[in-house]
C-alpha cells in the first residue's frame, strides 16, 4: 500500500473567528460593499500571507463581511488593487489562473465534504465540492454547482486597462442554504449559536504591462510565471488551502448576540488528534507501517491534553480519545475523517 506523508503546518492552533449577524433587509447585488445592507456587519481582520508570520504582510489590503438569514449565507469582499485584470469567462474555469477571490466552507468541520468557490473581476465563478482534501485522495466534483448562487462584482477603476485610476474591486455573493446544507450536519442550515468552518483566499499574480496589456511576469530561469501570492483570512502555516481544520470559525448569531467567541475545549482535542493523524501518516511514509504507540508520535517537550488510543492494521488506523466532558469519544482515521461517537 502507498500511503503518502502529510506536511504538518508550522503554526500554532489559533484560527480566526467571526460573529456573523442576521441580515435585516433584502440584498440587491451590485458588487458594492458600501451600502446600507452591509452597514451593521463588521469587517474581518485584514488578510495575511497563507503561511502566517513566516512571510511578510500582504502589500494590498483584503477584507470580508458576512451576514445570514433564513435563505442565504452572504459574503462581501473588498480587494484593494491598482492592477485590475481578468481573462477567464467560462464558468468552472480554473479561476485562480487569474487574480481571484476564494471562499472555502466546511459546514460540519470533519474536513470531508466541503465547498470551494472562486471568482474573478469578470464575475466568472468556479464552484466545486471536495469529497475530501487532496492529501486524502480528493476528488473534486467540478460538476457540482451552488444552485441559486447570486454574485456581482464592482470595479472602482477600469478592467484590463493599464494606467487607469484603479483603486479596488469588490464582490458580493449570496449562497442559498438549500445548496450548502448538502454537506452540513443533519443536512440542515445552521441555527443561532452554531459555527461553520470557513476561510477565504486571494490569489495575486505578479504582472507587468506589455503592448498596453497586463501580462504575468515570467521568471527567466524557468520560462514560467513567478508563483502567485496567496493571502488569506485565517493563516494556514503552509501553502495549501485544503487543510479545513485550520479554517476560521464563523459563528451564526441572532440580533442579540453572541458578541464574543471562545474556542470550545473539544476543538483543541480535535486539533491534537489532527496532529497525530499527520504524524501517523508520516510515520508510515518513513517506516512502511503504522504505529500503535502514541509515544512515537508525541514529541518530548510538547504539551498534550489527550491520552490517545491507536488501533492499526497493515493499511488502516484509528486514533480515539475522550471528549472534554468524557461523555463521548472523538476518532480520526487514516483518510483524515474526524467524528464523534
Amino acid at each position: 500500500m502507498n500511503v503518502s506523508g502529510v506536511p504538518e503546518p508550522k503554526i500554532e492552533y489559533a484560527p480566526k473567528h467571526y460573529i456573523c449577524g442576521r441580515a435585516r433587509e433584502t440584498l440587491v447585488l451590485d458588487g458594492r460593499v458600501d451600502k446600507p445592507f452591509w452597514a451593521a456587519a463588521d469587517w474581518t481582520d485584514d488578510f495575511v500571507d497563507i503561511e502566517g508570520d513566516l512571510k511578510p504582510k500582504p502589500a494590498k489590503q483584503t477584507r470580508v463581511k458576512m451576514l445570514w438569514d433564513d435563505e442565504y449565507f452572504y459574503f462581501a469582499a473588498e480587494l484593494i488593487e491598482d492592477q485590475i485584470w481578468a481573462t477567464l469567462t467560462e464558468r468552472d474555469s480554473v479561476i485562480f489562473y487569474d487574480n481571484d477571490f476564494e471562499i472555502f466552507i466546511d459546514p460540519d468541520g470533519d474536513t470531508h465534504q466541503y465547498y470551494e468557490f472562486e471568482i474573478n473581476a469578470l464575475n466568472t465563478v468556479w464552484d466545486l465540492l471536495l469529497v475530501k482534501p487532496y492529501r486524502d485522495g480528493g476528488p473534486p466534483v467540478n460538476g457540482w454547482d451552488i444552485s441559486g448562487l447570486q454574485t456581482a462584482v464592482h470595479i472602482d477603476g477600469e478592467l484590463n486597462r493599464p494606467g487607469a485610476a484603479n483603486r479596488k474591486w469588490s464582490i458580493e455573493a449570496a449562497m442559498p442554504w438549500k445548496s450548502l446544507r448538502e454537506c452540513a450536519a443533519e443536512g440542515r442550515p445552521p441555527v443561532q449559536g452554531e459555527f461553520w468552518r470557513v476561510n477565504f483566499s486571494r490569489v495575486e499574480w505578479r504582472v507587468e504591462v506589455q503592448n498596453g496589456e497586463y501580462r504575468k511576469v515570467v521568471n527567466p530561469d524557468t520560462g514560467k510565471p513567478y508563483p502567485e501570492d496567496n493571502w488569506v483570512w485565517s493563516p494556514m502555516g503552509l501553502i495549501n488551502m485544503h487543510y479545513p481544520e485550520l479554517w476560521g470559525y464563523v459563528v451564526f448569531a441572532g440580533e442579540d448576540g453572541p458578541e464574543s467567541f471562545e474556542l470550545p475545549p473539544d476543538e483543541r482535542i480535535k486539533w491534537e488528534l489532527r496532529k497525530l493523524y499527520y504524524r501517523e501518516r508520516n510515520y508510515f511514509a518513513s517506516h512502511g507501517e503504522f504505529t500503535n504507540d502514541p509515544k512515537l508520535l508525541m514529541n518530548d517537550g510538547e504539551h498534550w491534553s489527550i491520552t490517545p488510543v491507536i488501533e492499526t492494521t497493515c493499511s488502516l488506523f484509528q486514533i480515539s480519545t475522550p471528549s472534554t466532558d468524557r461523555q463521548s469519544i472523538f476518532c480520526i482515521r487514516e483518510d483524515g475523517k474526524l467524528w464523534k461517537e
